[in-house]
């Protein structure tokens, strides 16, 4: 017989001919059989389990010439047009790549139209979830009140993704996954309708692969039945898959329990060696220990899993691991798979996921996997201990900054004197790194020069951020305070900004807007706010200084504030610190 891909050989023609779902099939033809089909149904369910397949028999089955009948004849010149997809009044159409608006209104003006071809128009689309939503309320009217010559199939893979308004207007079906029984007995037929040969586990593990969908069931069969040439087993699909055999599991989980460190590395080795990717062998391995603790807990549970093909096996290396122990195993290998996603080395991280489950005792304590004491361990309660002390501290500390706030006493002679000077300190109490001639940018800051560069600050803004939005982000933050020659004084509150603007690459493109709205060569200048304000305060030679809010003491006018300043500083950072007078 002539090689074809399996799937187009094998597509279901016929209700009989789906697999797993008699639920929906049975409904379907009672509805037919009664002249009761709806006008809009919803296939719903995983990949490869029949939705498009039956959406086609169906429009087969209402327009089939010896019908409609709850099986379509596939005889008819309208079944095998259909089949061929050669009936303008049956129409697929692929939601993913016709998503818009125009393509839904384009859909509602031929809806119009009586049939010319067959008794009557379908209309399947597939992935419907992919519609925008304007496509959704252009189809909802129809959806709503369709001409009586009119079927609409929907069908997805994710139905939560569609609006309440489009499913409460159709008829549900949800498509569940293929058994591994049902999928390993029609593999087994069509390997005998091909004249081929496989082994009963070969086909249980491709089965297994597919997870539940028929189509990537028969994609793999065709994929190793051209490279078997004519008989499957199970170390080729091995082989073909890149999967791993339980028995190799099996000899992994032993080491572990004996602590092998060597042979389990040698062994993540030789998988790499043969091909396997950290990932799937991460995602098997957990599988796996999944497995042994369903065993373990519930009586004939290889009835709840697919993966389970010597239950006999699996029962005894359960017997082997406590429950605690299988718990905290699957935790680990889960957490490290999450990380897996996203890591450079994924064999690196697979390898220490195996060494954190050697480090699992037997009782399945949480500190070896997760890395954290457990709730009971002395070094715990030693370390909440310890962390109550510096809560305590802590309190204290801002109790006594509040104080001296509000009352300029008790810390302020605890404190160091505040210096004479008025010299801004950074977070460290170190000097600042300031601008050169700050006593001219103080003496320029009224100058008519100035005025003009403060009128044009917003569009100076807005011509930076047309050339780079990102350095705009950082440069809004400051604000213009003088002016010196072409040297423009820029104080800002932040200086992570501050920092991030002074980059060469963020400066030049600054300072070109400068120079283009100035018209003259312009250069950026950069200090902190706080710094400015400080040194115009000590600048300032106006009776300002004789009406604070807190009396004068003998340390140096309203020195009194800094000792509590400096506390607050050290308590809860400079950045959240901000300085009122």
């Amino acid at each position: 017989m002539e090689h074809i891909a399996l799937y187009r050989a094998w597509r279901p023609q016929s209700f009989q001919d789906m697999v797993g779902q008699q639920h929906i099939i049975q409904t379907l033809q009672n509805a037919i059989r009664e002249q009761r089909t709806s006008h809009a149904y919803l296939f719903s369910g995983p990949r490869g389990t029949g939705k498009t397949s039956a959406a086609k028999i169906l429009a087969k089955a209402v327009n089939c010439e010896r019908g409609p009948a709850t099986e379509p004849c596939n005889e008819c010149e309208a079944c095998r047009r259909i089949t061929n997809g050669a009936v303008m009044d049956v129409q697929e159409i692929d939601a993913a790549s016709n998503r818009g608006v125009e393509e839904i209104r384009d859909l509602r003006e031929k809806v119009k139209y009586a049939p010319t071809e067959v008794r009557q128009k379908v209309y399947i689309i597939d992935e419907v979830h992919m519609l925008t939503t304007e496509a959704f309320n252009a189809l909802l009217k129809t959806l709503e009140e369709p001409p009586p010559h009119v079927m609409f199939i929907l069908a997805t893979t994710e139905p939560h993704r569609l609006p309440a308004t489009i499913i409460s207007r159709c008829q549900r079906f949800d498509f569940r996954r293929v058994s591994l029984e049902e999928q390993t007995a029609r593999l087994a037929l069509i390997c005998e309708q091909e004249g081929m040969e496989a082994d009963q586990d070969a086909l249980q593990y491709i089965a297994r692969l597919s997870d539940g969908g028929m189509r990537d069931a028969l994609s793999v069969l065709d994929q190793i039945s051209s490279f078997t040439d004519g008989r499957v087993t199970y170390q080729q699909v091995m082989d073909m898959t890149g999967g791993i055999p339980s028995e190799q599991f099996a000899k992994l989980a032993s080491s572990l329990l004996k602590g092998d460190v060597g042979h389990i590395l040698q062994m993540i080795e030789g998988f790499m060696h043969e091909g396997k990717s950290a990932d799937k062998c991460m995602e098997n391995l957990l599988y796996y220990f999944r497995d042994l603790l369903m065993i373990k807990m519930v009586p004939d549970a290889d009835k709840l899993t697919d993966r389970v093909l010597n239950p006999e096996s699996f029962r005894d290396m359960a017997e082997s691991f406590t429950k605690e122990q299988l718990f905290q195993m699957i935790d680990t290998l889960n957490r490290y798979q999450s990380e897996m996603k996203y890591a450079v080395q994924p064999q690196t991280l697979f390898e220490v996921a195996l060494l954190k489950l050697c480090s699992i005792p037997a009782s399945g304590g949480v500190a070896s996997s997760a890395g954290v004491p457990s709730p009971s361990a002395p070094a715990d309660a030693g370390e909440i201990n310890r962390l109550k002390q510096q809560l305590a501290e802590l309190e204290k500390k801002l109790d006594r900054a509040l104080k001296s706030g509000l009352s300029g006493g008790d810390a302020a002679s605890n404190a160091p004197a505040r210096p004479a000077t008025r010299a801004p300190m950074s977070r460290a109490n170190a000097p600042v790194k300031l601008p050169a001639n700050l006593d001219q940018y103080i003496a320029r800051k009224g100058s008519p020069e100035f005025a003009e560069i403060s009128k044009k600050w917003s569009q100076i803004l807005q011509r930076v951020k047309e050339e780079k939005v990102t350095v705009h982000a950082w440069f809004m933050d400051g604000e213009p305070v003088s002016l010196l020659e072409d040297n423009v004084l820029v104080a800002f509150k932040n200086n992570i900004h501050r920092e991030t603007t002074e980059k060469q690459a963020n400066r030049d493109v600054i300072e070109r807007v400068l120079s283009e709205q100035l018209g003259r060569p312009a250069r950026l200048v950069t200090m902190m706010l706080r710094d400015w304000t400080g040194a115009m305060e000590g600048a300032s030679e106006t009776p300002k200084e004789d009406f604070k809010l807190e009396p004068e003491h003998e340390d140096g006018g309203s020195g009194d504030k800094q000792p509590w300043i400096d506390e607050a500083i050290q308590l809860f950072g400079e950045d959240l610190v901000v300085i009122k007078e």
